[in-house]
């Protein structure tokens, strides 16, 4: 009976491009050698452009939904248009084909990294506002994702605007 046995690593390729200080917390294999790293500050993606970077992060404040099923994890990130609006990106999957922990791991740091979040009417329609962690950063910072049938338009970004002020103000007398 072993005691001591050597624990699976990621590759060391893959942890030479990360920035100082960052460490893995969790990881998976791909079935084309593919792996997926999760770090305190988000999700290391395989590039799909086969670029000169064979990973990208993906920081855990622009994942929108993560699932795990049937052995492939999905992510929807977002881009933050103007530190106001969520606009989601088109979802990016892998199969797994040895997910270790990263699955429920992946879940926990989304879940984690969403503070509040509430659907409030606006001018021209609804928007679900959320308040996020950044990791490394102190505070929370507050976007909004239209709700459908809310078109973009200087009018609603405005009053997305206000509504942001309004809840950044309300979550500060909370303290």
């Amino acid at each position: 009976m072993a005691l001591f046995t050597r624990r699976d690593r990621p590759p060391a390729e893959l942890i030479a491009n990360m920035s100082a200080g960052e460490r893995v917390v969790s990881w998976a294999d791909g079935p084309n050698g593919e792996v997926v790293l999760a770090t305190p500050k988000g999700l290391w993606w395989p590039s799909s452009d086969g670029g000169a970077e064979p990973h990208r992060l993906i920081g855990w404040q622009y994942i929108d939904k993560a699932v795990w099923r049937d052995n492939v994890l999905t992510v929807i990130e977002a881009d933050v248009v103007d530190d106001l609006l969520l606009i989601e990106r088109a979802p990016i999957s892998l199969e797994l084909s040895v997910p270790r922990d990263l699955p429920p791991t992946v879940r926990k740091r989304v879940d984690a990294n969403v503070v509040r979040t509430d659907v409030l009417p606006i001018t021209g329609g609804a928007a679900r506002f959320v308040a996020r962690r950044i990791p490394g950063q102190d505070g929370l910072v507050w976007w909004a994702r239209l709700e459908p049938g809310t078109r973009d338009d200087e009018a609603v970004r405005s009053a997305v605007a206000m509504r942001i002020a309004e809840l950044r103000a309300s979550a500060a007398v909370q303290v």
